[in-house]
């Protein structure tokens, strides 16, 4: 059921979230792609690559830690587990907004309101899910000090973004 909510309600939301945002005037002002060129040009499938490389990465070593300190994983390193891989996916959805941008990803935030209500409806409903799913979700509910921590620890997916963002400008 975890594996459900990241892949069929958090990137189905964020799909639409992005397909709806406004038109960027910085599009407009590239060159035309030939209409033979592949839709992931060689930087996005680079982007594509590295990225997931360094949350596989992170999320293994992280994997690989809780199992070591302990006689296996518990329900409640479980829950952090798939609490971090949820909030990792979130900070990224900024950046995905900003992809082949110079832009930070705040640029016109506010203007984004489908943007900014699945990003609400994610970070709720993920809190609703650890709270209140139990056995179905296999879950247990987390403390407030460690949802600060999974957020602020997450976060870095943002900022290391906005870095090569205003490295690439």
């Amino acid at each position: 059921t975890q594996i459900l909510w990241v892949n069929l309600i958090m990137d189905t939301f964020a799909a639409m979230a992005l397909a709806s945002l406004p038109p960027s005037r910085e599009v407009m002002r590239q060159k035309p792609r030939s209409q033979h060129d592949f839709i992931i040009g060689r930087s996005m499938a680079w982007s594509i690559v590295l990225t997931g490389a360094a949350f596989f990465a992170v999320m293994f070593a992280f994997l690989w830690h809780i199992e070591r300190s302990g006689e296996g994983i518990t329900v409640s390193e479980l829950t952090v587990f798939f609490t971090t891989f949820v909030m990792i996916q979130w900070w990224n959805l900024f950046n995905a907004r900003a992809l082949g941008s110079t832009h930070s990803a705040f640029h016109r935030l506010l203007r984004c309101r489908g943007m900014l209500l699945v990003l609400m409806m994610i970070l709720v409903g993920q809190w609703l899910i650890v709270t209140f799913g139990g056995k179905m979700f296999r879950t247990v509910p987390l403390s407030w000090q460690t949802w600060l921590y999974i957020i602020v620890g997450t976060s870095p997916v943002l900022w290391i973004g906005e870095i090569w963002r205003k490295v690439r400008k």
